[in-house]
Parts: C-alpha cells; sequence; structure tokens
C-alpha cells in the first residue's frame, strides 16, 4: 500500500478481525415495515439499501446524516443527500425515499428518523437498520434504547473483512474505526446513549492490544 493505504500487520489483523466479527449482529434480513440507512463514509449502505429494496423487503426508505464530522469533504452536502441520490442512480423511486439531512451521530440518527416517519404517520413496529458492517452492533443498541417498542433488525453490505479493507482502501483507518465503535459501545450505556451488550474477554482483549499498538484516531476522550 501507498500514499494514505496504511497496513497493518497480520497479528493485528487478527484482533481486528475478532473485533469486527463481534460488530456483526447475523439478523436475519425479512420484510419490514421500512428501512433506515444510517449515514456513514461508505456508499455500501445506499447501495445495500437499494439492494433490499428492490428485492421487495421494505416499501419505504430513510436516508439520515447530515456532513460526516470526520471526512465532511466526502458528501459536502450530507450523507444523507448523497445515499438518496446513489440509490435513485441505483433503481429506487424518487417517491420511497424519506430524507433526514441534519443527524450529527446514531442516537439522532434514530431519532430524527422516528421524527421524520411520525410526520407521514408511519408508525412502523419493525424496523431495518442498515449501518456500516463494523456499527451494526452499536446501532443496535442505540436503536433499544432510544426507539424500545420497535423490532430492530440490522444489517449491511455483505463483505468479508479482508474484502472491506479492500474497499476501504486504507487498514489503519479501518481497525481505527472497529477500536472507536467498540469504545463507544462499552461507554455509551452509561451515558443512557445505548443499552448494555456483553464483550466476551477475547474481543476486550483484542481492543487493548489495539490500542497499545496506536489505534487510538477514532476514540472519545
Amino acid at each position: 500500500m501507498t500514499g494514505n493505504q496504511r497496513a497493518i500487520t497480520e497479528d493485528q489483523r487478527q484482533q481486528a478481525k475478532l473485533i469486527w466479527d463481534y460488530h456483526q449482529m447475523h439478523h436475519q434480513v425479512g420484510p419490514c415495515d421500512v428501512a433506515i440507512g444510517l449515514g456513514s463514509h461508505d456508499l455500501g449502505v445506499p447501495a445495500f439499501c437499494a439492494r433490499l429494496y428492490r428485492a421487495g423487503l421494505f416499501p419505504a426508505l430513510v436516508f439520515t446524516g447530515g456532513p460526516n464530522p470526520t471526512a465532511p469533504e466526502r458528501f459536502p452536502r450530507g450523507e444523507a443527500v448523497h445515499f438518496r441520490e446513489h440509490a435513485i442512480a441505483l433503481g429506487v423511486p424518487e417517491q420511497a425515499i424519506l430524507l433526514e439531512p441534519k443527524a450529527r451521530n446514531t442516537g439522532q440518527n434514530i431519532t430524527f428518523s422516528r421524527e421524520v416517519l411520525a410526520a407521514t404517520g408511519m408508525m412502523p413496529e419493525r424496523v431495518l437498520l442498515v449501518s456500516m458492517p463494523y456499527m451494526e452492533r452499536r446501532s443496535f443498541a442505540t436503536a433499544r434504547k432510544m426507539w424500545p417498542e420497535a423490532e430492530v433488525i440490522c444489517a449491511s453490505e455483505p463483505l468479508e473483512f479482508d474484502d472491506y479493507l479492500k474497499s476501504i482502501g486504507d487498514e489503519k483507518l479501518v481497525t481505527d474505526d472497529l477500536v472507536g465503535d467498540l469504545q463507544r459501545l462499552i461507554e455509551y450505556p452509561k451515558l443512557g446513549f445505548a443499552i448494555e451488550q456483553d464483550v466476551p474477554e477475547d474481543v476486550h482483549a483484542a481492543f487493548e492490544t489495539l490500542i497499545r499498538d496506536g489505534f487510538t484516531s477514532r476514540l472519545i476522550s
């Protein structure tokens, strides 16, 4: 790898893979009342939403997210706006998509999307959350806290870990994100932002090892 495409060692890759596997919920995806595409830097989210819409799994779709806080230049008009355009280009009709362009974090993604749906008279009972692969568990824990009456199913673009690393092109960045999301999963329940999740000992050990190795750019203080 060259330039910004920073590689990790094989041992670090194995530690990161443990955390990657933990972050994924492995839910069975089926028909839902609505899908919510959570904003991020990854166009795999709207692409997978479009694929599931074309498969007939839901009649309506919300894209949520303002400018990306860590890479605002990637989607300068906001994540939701760019995601909507990408999904339309992939065959989702404009009238099937609702837009929530203000959220700046996952809690707001859930809360504001719920408000957008309510404003149209939609009170979904079964909600599909589509996120980046390593955000599934945190999305689930957040939604269960913010929207406890809804049945929440989590999904992401079906990629193996090595394939995802290649798709992003920066192994260190992905590992930083994996570590940062796990820290949030551990800390956010104490702040009332999410429900608690049990973290296996080997996953927690991998987390601590990668922090010692310097994968800290996405940690919260």
